[in-house]
Order: C-alpha cells, then sequence, then structure tokens
C-alpha cells in the first residue's frame, strides 16, 4: 500500500535537509560546498524512486561513495529491498562503503551522525503511516476473506437449491409418466364394448378422474422447477428413468476402462434411488475423466434391499492432475442423498485411490410384514 502523496513529499524534504544540513555542518558550515549539492540532488532524486529505481540508486550510492549523504541511500536501498530486489539493495551498499572508503571524503559513512530531533520527528512519522497502512491492509485482508466466506456458502447454498429443483424436476417427469399411465389404462377399461359391472364402471372412472387430476395438480406445483417446459399436447413422450448403461457406455466410448458390478432388482429399488443412482455414477466418472483420465475406474451398485448401495471408485492416472476441491457437485449430490435417508462418503482412499460411496436406505413399511 503506497503512502499518501503528501507524505512522501515530505519525507523527500525532510531527508534532502538533513543531509544537506549534515554536508554543511561537515564542511564548516558553507551551503555551496560540493557536498551539500550532492546531498541535496540525492535527496530529491527520491521523489523518483519508484519510476525509476535503479537511476535513483546510482545517484544515491554514487553521492554517498564519495561525499558521504546516507540518509537518500537508506531509502533508497529500503525501496529496493521492500519490493524484492535484495540483491541489488545489497550490492548498491557494498560499492557506496567501499568507494566512500578509498576516496575517504571529509564526511565518511563509518562515522556516527548527529542529526538531532527533526530526525526524531520524521522517524514518528514515518512509524505512524507504517503503523497505518499495515493496520488499512490487514482490515482489507480480513474483509476480503469475509467476503470469501460468504460468497463460497452462497454457492453451496445456490447448489443445494439447484440439485432440490432437479430432484423436483425429475421426479415430475416419473411421475406424470406413471399416472398418465393409469389414466390410459383406466379409460380404455372403461371403454370396453363388453359391458362391466356398475361398481367397477365407478370405481373406474374414479380412478381415471383421481390420476388426470393429480397429473394437473403435479405440473401445476413442480413444472415451475423444470428448465424446459413439458408440451403435454405434443408428440414428444414424457422423460422416464435414465438407464445406467446409457452413461457408462458413452463414458466407455469416451476411452475410459470401467468395471462394473451390478447386484439386485432395480425395478425393486424407488425411481428417487435410481434416480440418485444415475448422478452419482455421472459425477464421479466426469471427476475420473477430468482428473485421471486414464485410470481405470470400478463401479459397484446393489439396489437392495435393504439398502441401495453405490460405490465407484478410481486409481491415480499417469496423467493425473490435482482436483481443484470446490466441492459444489458434491454439495448437490449430499443433498440429493441425505433427503432419502442415506449419507455419501467422498474422499482420498487407500493407495491413492479416490473413492465416492453412498448409502440409500429403502423405505419400509408394514402391511402384512411385507414392503410395499
Amino acid at each position: 500500500m503506497r503512502w499518501p502523496v503528501w507524505a512522501d513529499v515530505v519525507m523527500v524534504l525532510l531527508v534532502t535537509a538533513s543531509s544537506m544540513r549534515d554536508g554543511a555542518f561537515t564542511s564548516g558550515g558553507g551551503l555551496g560546498e560540493l557536498s551539500v549539492a550532492a546531498a541535496a540532488v540525492a535527496g530529491l532524486s527520491l521523489a523518483g524512486r519508484r519510476r525509476w529505481p535503479l537511476a535513483v540508486t546510482a545517484v544515491t550510492v554514487a553521492a554517498a561513495g564519495l561525499w558521504g549523504p546516507v540518509l537518500p541511500l537508506l531509502v533508497a536501498l529500503f525501496h529496493l529491498a521492500s519490493r524484492g530486489r535484495t540483491g541489488l539493495a545489497v550490492t548498491g551498499a557494498g560499492i557506496a562503503l567501499i568507494v566512500n572508503v578509498l576516496v575517504h571524503p571529509a564526511l565518511s559513512l563509518l562515522a556516527t551522525r548527529s542529526y538531532g530531533p527533526a530526525l526524531l520527528l520524521a522517524l514518528a512519522v514515518v512509524l505512524g503511516l507504517w503503523s497505518g497502512s499495515r493496520r488499512r491492509l490487514v482490515e482489507a485482508l480480513a474483509g476480503q476473506v469475509e467476503h470469501l466466506r460468504i460468497e463460497r456458502e452462497l454457492r453451496e447454498q445456490a447448489a443445494r437449491v439447484a440439485e432440490r429443483s432437479a430432484i423436483a424436476a425429475e421426479m415430475h417427469d416419473v411421475l406424470a409418466h406413471r399416472l398418465s399411465l393409469i389414466a390410459l389404462h383406466t379409460g380404455a377399461l372403461a371403454a370396453r364394448k363388453d359391458p362391466l359391472p356398475a361398481q367397477v364402471t365407478e370405481r373406474l372412472a374414479l380412478l381415471r378422474t383421481a390420476s388426470t387430476d393429480a397429473l394437473t395438480d403435479l405440473r401445476d406445483v413442480l413444472g415451475a422447477l423444470r428448465s424446459t417446459p413439458t408440451h403435454p399436447s405434443s408428440d414428444r413422450p414424457v422423460p422416464v428413468l435414465r438407464d445406467i448403461e446409457e452413461v457408462i457406455e458413452q463414458a466407455r466410448a469416451a476411452g475410459q476402462h470401467i468395471e462394473t458390478a451390478l447386484a439386485g432388482d432395480p425395478e425393486q429399488a424407488p425411481a428417487a434411488h435410481r434416480l440418485a443412482v444415475f448422478r452419482l455414477v455421472q459425477e464421479a466418472l466426469t471427476n475420473a475423466r477430468k482428473h485421471a483420465p486414464d485410470a481405470p475406474v470400478r463401479i459397484r451398485i446393489d439396489y437392495g434391499p435393504p439398502a441401495t448401495l453405490i460405490e465407484v471408485t478410481n486409481t491415480p492416472g499417469l496423467h493425473s492432475t490435482p482436483a481443484v476441491p470446490s466441492g459444489f457437485g458434491l454439495v448437490g449430490l449430499r443433498e440429493r442423498v441425505e433427503a432419502l435417508g442415506g449419507h455419501l462418503n467422498a474422499g482420498p482412499g487407500g493407495a491413492g485411490t479416490w473413492r465416492l460411496a453412498a448409502r440409500i436406505p429403502h423405505p419400509v413399511t408394514e402391511q402384512n410384514g411385507s414392503r410395499t
């Protein structure tokens, strides 16, 4: 953080005046001496130390070595060191000392100086400016850290909301498909030529009306959460559950080496579980392709019951890149799994592997001792 302009001007004038006074005192009180002129040139040159650091260093080194004004040299060397050019600062100090010893001017760099109380006043101002600059810098860094913390929390919250919206949209697709089938089949049964008992006909009409109303309510409540609106009147079918084999084959076609171990009947698992399995495998394959493209991936899925288990592991590849720990994809997945009553673990495993594992328990209701 740079000083204010007025503070820099005051510092340059104080250094110049103190150096000229020191040179005049050493030469017997005359301001026309060459040492006084050299001190003035060296002191005033400090005003350009940020724009021409090498030229200012050369002027102050020459003045200090040949005539002895040390304050401009100290400021120039401090400026170089504070900008990380320590080697150049040390070299300049060494040259000034060697030239001063060889030339041996009246004002030696090795002699004790007495600048009086003016230097103490200048030192107090400089220390105050430094303290204020440091305090403002610390406050700015603290504000930046707080801003980053809030930004990360907002991004995590957005990831959770997006995942919830995706869950709602997916369930809308699945339930709309199932309810449409119910309405279709009940309508077909009611339209049969063979007469049905009046009670059966009444029940079919009630079932068709209930399924149609439920479908309408579902679309009204959840339809706004879809990224692309559905059009019931179009010929495009309503999306249904996606097949996990499809995303695996797509990854294999992209060059990934995938080993799968599937157990259980997917139809025995709830639709929300199958959607979660698809998202978990999709995210794990994407991360593996991004950070270890040539590493083999092992996928194990067990649809249960009593729980749906998913485990995806990959070893470090030959061309692995370190993962950037943003974690917002995992935040959304964890939100999905926890909403289903399960838990998700993701992180490094043994021997440098990466492991993503989730367990989602099946919903169980007691009805004649069986799951319904």
